[in-house]
């Protein structure tokens, strides 16, 4: 089910709103779900939520499986991307107003059956599908988004294997592999 640009731009406001908050009250922000504009926005899904600044990515954390609320899902991984994200140190007050958010709202990922290389590349879009792949106790997703940066197929599942762990070519051993399709709604907001 899309959202609203209305309700797009709640989930953004709340991603910032919560950031603020932890920074200059070291608080989790808390919501009621009567504040929430939409039932929508209290159903459960999943999302990620990302940080750029100067249009580079600053951290970026997310759930691929609905397990609460939608609203509680952006409260937590805007927090996660902005202070646990591995690969960055944590956001700091004065960056604040340089950080632009985004908020992807999944769809539930599908396991698709995949026999060979070729279907792989015949049934991935480009900019529709976000990817999920496992093999063994390696997992490692790609957000549609990512098409922006790497849109080459080949390219995209050569750096979502190392992502995850594994060779670069390791997707073209399609039968050892497990592969979940899914889409994102995603929504932008420029710094404040």
């Amino acid at each position: 089910m899309k959202l609203s640009e209305d309700e797009g731009k709640f989930l953004l406001d709340l991603a910032r709103k919560t950031v603020k908050t932890y920074l200059e009250e070291g608080k989790v922000l808390k919501i009621d779900p009567s504040d929430v504009p939409s039932k929508t926005l209290i159903e459960e899904r999943a999302c990620f939520v990302t940080l750029y600044k100067g249009g580079k990515l600053r951290g970026c954390i997310g759930s691929l499986e609905p397990s609460k609320p939608l609203v509680f899902d952006v409260i937590d991984n805007a927090l996660r991307a902005a202070f646990e994200d591995p690969r960055f140190h944590p956001v700091e007050i004065n960056e604040l107003d340089e950080l632009e958010f985004s908020v992807s709202v999944l769809t539930v990922p599908e396991k698709v059956k995949i026999r060979s290389e070729s279907e792989l590349l015949e049934k991935l879009v480009p900019r529709k599908h976000g990817l999920i792949i496992k093999k063994g106790v390696a997992r490692a997703t790609f957000l549609p988004t990512v098409w922006e940066q790497i849109p080459e197929k080949e390219e995209f599942l050569s750096h979502l294997c190392m992502k995850a762990g594994l060779l670069p070519r390791e997707w073209k051993n399609a039968a050892g592999m497990e592969f979940y399709f899914y889409e994102a709604q995603e929504f932008k907001q420029s710094p404040s």
